[in-house]
């Protein structure tokens, strides 16, 4: 068993604790492998010890990396997504994690219908208020989100935040209790469905999954330190 065997190993178990522990069903939360700046070989490592989903911010490494890779596996974008690549990601992804703000969607929506494609979204919300943070306040995502439901390409699946950083991952826990009350605010405003709750990162995951999360994004524990000085391995 190599290393990312026993790493993904570790994770899995850790996950399902949390979630037993929070009386969860372990299956209810999936395990997004960040694998950004990690080459191929360590992707087919993990694939090849059962991890089938694998998140992505850089769209022109993911450009070099998904067509060498199983096609059987589900690829999720990670980063802030810029307008001028839209229309290279959407073929590539089936979950954009991090959608923040309403002109985003509807030019994601535009070019879906021009490539014919109907991608799924979360909504980035900054919780934290943060400034150094992306994503909708959540009293502007109230008022935008009737709108963004009503885009026919774009499906809204749930939400997406990540916690401030914390020495102590209790800490990052009020404010992923503050995503799923929004979330559930959000379902009970609009009369639809929001099940995605993306939150959860190395460090702080069990108290995401203790607060409902449904998707944690975790890459150092499973691949390591990311490679150092190289910034052009995948250009």
């Amino acid at each position: 068993m190599n290393s990312t065997d026993k790493n993904l190993d570790r994770i899995r178990h850790r996950i399902r604790t949390a979630a037993e522990s929070a009386g969860r069903d372990p299956s209810t939360v999936r395990l997004v492998a960040v694998s950004k700046t990690h080459p191929p070989g360590a992707i087919r490592e993990a694939a090849g010890a059962g991890q089938e989903i694998f998140g992505e911010s850089k769209i022109q490494e993911a450009l070099a990396k998904i067509p060498v890779l199983p096609p059987s596996l589900e690829w999720h974008f990670i980063g802030h997504l810029q307008s001028n690549k839209i229309r290279k990601a959407l073929p590539l992804f089936r979950l954009f994690h991090g959608v923040d703000n309403p002109g985003l969607a509807v030019q994601m929506n535009r070019i879906a219908e021009e490539c014919g494609c109907f991608p799924r979204i979360l909504l980035e919300v900054n919780v934290s208020g943060e400034e150094s943070k992306f994503g909708f306040q959540p009293d502007c995502l109230r008022s935008a989100i009737a709108d963004l439901l009503a885009l026919p390409r774009v499906g809204v699946s749930g939400l997406m935040t990540m916690a401030p950083y914390s020495e102590d991952p209790l800490a990052a826990r009020p404010y992923f209790a503050a995503l799923r009350h929004l979330r559930d605010d959000l379902e009970q405003q609009t009369g639809t469905p929001l099940p995605e709750l993306s939150m959860g990162m190395s460090g702080d995951f069990e108290a995401a999954i203790s607060e409902g999360s449904t998707l944690v994004r975790i890459g150092s524990a499973i691949f390591g330190e990311r490679p150092k000085n190289q910034p052009d391995r995948f250009s």
